[in-house]
């Protein structure tokens, strides 16, 4: 073994690996290699136990999340005479790397790995655990504290078994996990919204153990005041005649004190204080607001939270530090399968202790008016990081709220209920687009080729659109004031429809393989509006099985409109409007919708297809 002094490894030693024998281990700046002694060792197995190796090994420090003593063991040496298997074990002491495995072919869930190494030197074995852990927690971006919210009784109560599961990984790679287990409907957003500053820039992140209503609920009270932009131009504000919307634009004060005080609907009876996602998530309690409801209008948008002057700044979102983490129990987990490509509570753990990041659009939701003979006065803030729907989607939530005893599988039945019903809705949707593309030409969607959104997504990583993709809309948004920009205009649809969605991301779940929108992407400045005309209802049942079959185009029919927006507006005069947010309801008959590009960092890479 070479060293630079009596407990300094070098570049290189000859150590053990189990299952493989005696080794000779380089170390570089990027990971390190293995090569056994033994040049002429082929690599068999025998009853299921690995002997040699045939080739060099190579563990990149990107895929190691853990170097870890152990105690003084055996090491199986196959080159060692022993019992009628050929090979032995001898005793040594040792260590372990503890890393992942990416499959070749993707999607694929990743693989743990272990790999011990021993040597008749302890100090040896020491040296060699300090110098991997000096090289490993030189890593970038790796989390040292997560605060994590553990939903028990989402996917058919398997929260808590699926973080038992992952839990021994974070205490593997040394990152500080404090746990809270939901108790109540809206526990989690009233953790995140009322954690004080100097804590929240005290962690790495949050993780949420659940499914996508709980990373909801951890959204909505990480960004209700903590986010610092303006809100969407109003229904009411827009020009007519398809104008531009000026000087309009509505900025907000919050008060973070005043909202903890504030029902969602101050007396008016909504749905949305019973409703429930499809995983029993913890939603918005009735003693919180379902949205921050703002009261003062300014010219500043600020947030005053006790404490602030004595801590320092507040947080505030966008951020390239803070990241949100998702570890997939819930039913159906479409922001996991969007963004990671597999829904395996061990592969987003991993993306999670490595440190993965990428960012992600939002969609901010503001109700102005929650029925037709309200009077519309302070707005209704809500965020969705999949979907927001109206219509079929709206009225699924509302009739599964009705069949809770049934557990998951009422929502299949409340949507056979509701497409039976086959209910339209009158409505008109405003929505932006380039002053070039003409409404009643757009290309079809046959002839429109898909680029599918991956890992290092090229429109993703876009930071100015292209004078080409202004026009195509297959470049990203990274507009100040996308509203008052001549390049674009607002253009009208009005109705009857028997849905109306936005999507965010692709929505891909078990169900609907490439999901609603395949070529959606996570953090391009858009969202897909997608509006289902009233139409026969053979032709809505061949649309939504088209949902379920890979490769297929579910929105290439004339009875759907679909655009590519920033922005949209909706109303409607029905009494009983409820919309549907990453299965939360939220009832409004006016609202405003827009993108936020890349408003939170996800510790993921995006789908790897």
């Amino acid at each position: 073994m070479e060293m630079q002094s009596d407990h300094e490894v070098a570049l290189s030693s000859t150590l053990f690996l189990d299952g493989v024998g005696e080794v000779v281990v380089q170390l570089s700046s990027d990971g390190l290699s293995c090569s056994p002694v033994d040049s002429d060792a082929i690599t068999n197995y025998c009853l299921g136990v690995r002997s040699y190796l045939a080739k060099e090994t190579k563990i990149s420090f990107s895929d190691v999340y853990a170097i870890e003593p152990k105690e003084w063991g055996s090491i199986y040496d196959p080159s060692v005479a022993g019992t009628f298997l050929h090979g032995d074990h001898v005793e040594m002491h040792r260590f372990a790397v503890h890393g992942v495995v990416r499959p070749k072919k993707q999607p694929a869930p990743w693989i743990l790995s272990e790999y011990i190494f021993g040597h008749k030197d302890l100090n040896t074995c020491e040296a060699w655990v300090r110098q991997l852990n000096s090289c490993t927690s030189n890593q970038y971006r790796r989390p040292k504290k997560l605060l994590v919210l553990v939903h028990p009784l989402c996917g058919k109560g398997k929260g808590l078994k699926t973080w038992e599961t992952v839990a021994p990984v974070f205490s593997q790679a040394k990152v500080e996990t404090k746990v809270i287990v939901t108790e109540r409907a809206g526990h989690a957003y009233d953790v995140v919204s009322t954690l004080p500053d100097r804590e929240l820039r005290s962690l790495d992140g949050i993780v949420t153990v659940g499914g996508d209503g709980l990373f909801n609920e951890v959204l909505n009270g990480l960004l209700s005041s903590r986010h610092k932009a303006s809100y969407p131009p109003p229904p009411t504000g827009l020009a007519q005649n398809g104008d531009n919307y000026q000087n309009q634009q509505i900025n907000i004060t919050v008060n973070a004190d005043d909202m903890s005080h504030i029902s969602a609907d101050e007396g008016n009876s909504s749905p949305e204080t019973s409703c429930r996602n499809d995983d029993n998530e913890p939603l918005l309690s009735t003693s919180q607001p379902a949205g921050s409801r703002v009261s003062n209008l300014g010219t500043q948008y600020r947030v005053n939270r006790p404490g602030d002057s004595a801590d320092g700044p507040s947080v505030s979102f966008p951020n390239d530090w803070f990241r949100l983490g998702l570890i997939p129990a819930g039913s159906t987990d479409a922001i996991v399968l969007s963004t990671t490509g597999v829904r395996d509570p061990v592969t987003s753990a991993l993306h999670i202790i490595l440190g993965s990041k990428m960012s992600l659009d939002i969609a901010q939701v503001v109700r102005w008016k929650t029925s037709p003979s309200s009077v519309m006065d302070s707005p209704t803030l809500r965020y969705a990081a999949s979907f927001a729907g109206y219509g079929f989607y709206g009225d699924v939530i509302k009739e599964s709220e009705k069949l809770r005893w049934m557990g998951p599988v009422r929502y299949d039945y409340a949507g056979t209920m509701v497409f039976l019903k086959h209910k339209t809705y009158e409505a008109e949707v405003t929505y932006l687009e380039p002053q070039n593309i003409n409404s009643s030409s757009h290309i079809p969607r046959r002839k429109r080729q898909k680029q599918i959104c991956r890992t290092n997504c090229m429109v993703c990583n876009q930071t100015t659109p292209s004078e080409s993709d202004r026009e195509s809309l297959d470049g990203a948004v990274n507009k100040s004031d996308i509203y008052t920009d001549r390049d674009f205009k607002w253009s009208k649809l009005k109705g009857r429809f028997l849905s109306i969605g936005a999507a965010v991301i692709s929505c891909r779940n078990e169900r609907a393989p490439d999901g609603l929108v395949a070529d959606a992407h996570l953090s391009d400045g858009f969202l897909h509006l997608i509006l289902v005309k009233d139409c026969p209802r053979p032709h809505y049942l061949w649309h939504l099985t088209q949902l379920t079959k890979r490769g297929s185009d579910p929105l290439n029919y004339s009875f759907i409109e679909h655009r590519k927006t920033p922005a949209f507006t909706f109303v409607s005069q029905h009494d009983r409007s409820l919309w549907n947010l990453d299965g939360e309801a939220l009832q409004a008959c006016q609202v405003s919708v827009q993108a936020c590009r890349g408003l939170v960092n996800l510790f993921a890479s995006g789908p790897e297809v």
